[in-house]
């Protein structure tokens, strides 16, 4: 009976090694794999679909200014996507001024995009104010994650 059971246990630890190993590589090969050209994850890995903003403000910084001339340059090149510019805060503050800051930055990145001649009706805007944080904390790493504004192709 003991020799069952050692064998059952040897069994088991080439199984998870097994597993083990092939999550291993199936990790590194995603991590290695590129994404094609012209799709969602494209714009996502090698533009940058967010731009981030300063404590209670919706004025676009130099850094969001370089990724949205990024992003305006991929959907010029790539104009079958609808755009929606969705507005997110911190979760400081009540839901209605966030609602109110959120659609502020989605109108700025909005109007930015505008500028650099994407055309008005391939963009809507959207706010989600403090409810959709990412990532979730209550410090200050956390809150400059979540002051942003987010491009999402459709």
């Amino acid at each position: 009976m003991s020799m069952i059971k050692a064998l059952s246990a040897i069994a088991a630890m080439f199984l998870i090694a097994a597993c083990s190993n092939s999550n291993d590589q199936q990790t590194a090969s995603a991590a290695t794999t590129s994404v094609a050209p012209g799709t969602v994850g494209d714009f996502r890995q090698n533009v940058g679909d967010r731009v981030f903003f300063d404590t209670d403000a919706s004025t676009v910084r130099e850094d969001g200014r370089q990724t949205l001339n990024r992003q305006a340059e991929w959907l010029k090149k790539y104009p079958n996507y609808q755009i929606t510019v969705e507005g997110h805060c911190d979760e400081r503050g009540t839901r209605e001024y966030n609602l109110a800051l959120g659609e502020r930055r989605a109108n700025a990145a909005r109007q930015y995009l505008i500028a650099q001649g994407i055309p008005a009706a391939r963009l809507k805007t959207v706010s989600y104010g403090k409810e959709r944080p990412d990532p979730v904390g209550s410090d200050e790493a956390s809150w400059a994650r979540n002051r942003r504004a987010v491009t999402a192709l459709e």
